[in-house]
């Protein structure tokens, strides 16, 4: 995914722009920056190409998921459904605000499976969560359906799809808020940050306070400033912006790009019969940042990811075994480890972990292997590396 791989003269200037002008800082020292406001342009920018009314810019793509769902009231005891399939970040932000993520079963799409969501319901459940993974997405006219049925909120976690889009519309778009990340190893990069997107401008103005330790920001006096709620510190610096914005007018370059890698290792992969790739939902174009697919079994996924590696194919990840992005080795979420005391409304929430079945998605990801696309191969490396790529597969089958 990583758009640092072509970081180049575009995004030293903004940088070196900030630097010269010496303000670092997003919120404030008007008279100082000169009319300079990285962070403003990256969020109008945002606005712009991802085709909705409001942008709020934060720290981290984990942060932008706690403050969407403090932007919508979510709280103490309130459910979140969210899929098997994600990375840690996904219930850490949930459980930050005091709320118990409920995980349910991902189908072929490698996200959230909509008949699983209807089960998981409950009259604690405020919101479903699907996350993009791998740069596709989920069925979100069927989520959209279950959500408007249940009066529950749709926040998109699309944070691996940045440029994918669904019946023409920008993931993040689409929900009643989109979360993304501008970490150093998504499609787009500030170093580090996360965004808040939204049409609804109650949620907009909550995001824009909440994560700013509760500021009003009206005026040019950031001491005269009111605060009509609570809030904490989550700004993203004019650094990061600076770096964000440089990138995000080269989305569209990046995809192309990735398109045109993706497409020659797919065809590569699709001469194998055993090969199924994911599924796409109907209306919706991947961002390319991954070539996602399936093998027959567990033990013929895990030769064909061993094979990958002996013969130098780097970036194809079986999450089967990885620690990071599927419940299957998540202990740490299992077994409650943290330096605080759990409230007592997520322990009694999470405590259907103890008896949960996720064999379905175990099959799913058990079957799966997920290989990185990325913007620097050249195409004589792209070839090479589709042809290692169908020797090692095909000799694991």
């Amino acid at each position: 995914m990583p758009g640092f791989e072509l970081f180049g003269d575009k995004e030293r200037k903004e940088v070196n722009d900030v630097l010269e002008n010496g303000v670092l800082m997003r919120y404030g020292f008007d008279a100082m920056r000169n009319g300079h406001w990285k962070a403003k342009e990256l969020e109008q920018a945002l606005q712009d190409k991802l085709q909705v009314q409001h942008a709020q810019l934060v720290s981290s793509g984990t942060a932008a998921v706690s403050i969407a769902m403090a932007a919508a009231g979510i709280g103490a005891g309130d459910e979140v459904i969210m899929p098997t399939f994600t990375f840690v970040a996904s219930f850490e932000a949930i459980m930050m605000l005091g709320a118990v993520p409920v995980l349910v079963d991902i189908d072929d799409t490698l996200t959230l499976n909509p008949e699983a969501v209807k089960k998981a319901i409950t009259p604690n459940t405020k919101a479903v969560m699907p996350v993009h993974m791998c740069g596709s997405m989920a069925n979100l006219d069927a989520l959209k359906n279950i959500c408007e049925n249940n009066n529950l909120i749709l926040i998109e976690d699309s944070s691996q799809a940045t440029g994918a889009t669904y019946k023409g519309k920008p993931l993040g778009s689409i929900g009643d808020l989109g979360c993304l990340s501008l970490d150093f190893v998504k499609i787009i990069t500030a170093g580090e940050g996360g965004v808040v997107l939204t049409n609804n401008p109650k949620y907009a103005l909550h995001a824009d306070h909440f994560s700013d330790h509760g500021h009003d920001h009206k005026g040019n006096d950031r001491g005269a400033e009111t605060h009509p709620f609570l809030g904490y510190n989550f700004r993203i610096s004019e650094l990061h912006a600076a770096v964000g914005l440089a990138q995000i007018n080269r989305l569209d370059e990046f995809v192309a790009i990735q398109k045109k890698n993706y497409t020659i290792l797919r065809d590569a992969l699709a001469q194998i019969p055993e090969v199924v790739f994911r599924t796409v939902p109907e209306g919706g174009e991947e961002s390319y940042s991954f070539l996602s697919f399936f093998l027959a079994d567990l033990e013929t996924t895990r030769k064909a990811s061993a094979a990958l590696k002996e013969n130098g194919i780097d970036a194809c990840f079986h999450y089967y075994d990885n620690q990071w992005h599927y419940i299957r080795k998540w202990q740490h979420l299992k077994d409650l480890k943290t330096l605080y005391p759990i409230p007592a409304e997520v322990k009694k929430g999470l405590k259907y972990l103890e008896t949960a079945d996720y064999s379905k998605s175990d099959d799913f990801i058990a079957r799966n292997i997920s290989c990185l696309i990325k913007l620097s191969w050249t195409e004589e490396e792209i070839k090479l590396r589709a042809e290692k790529m169908v020797a090692a597969i095909r000799a694991s089958i």
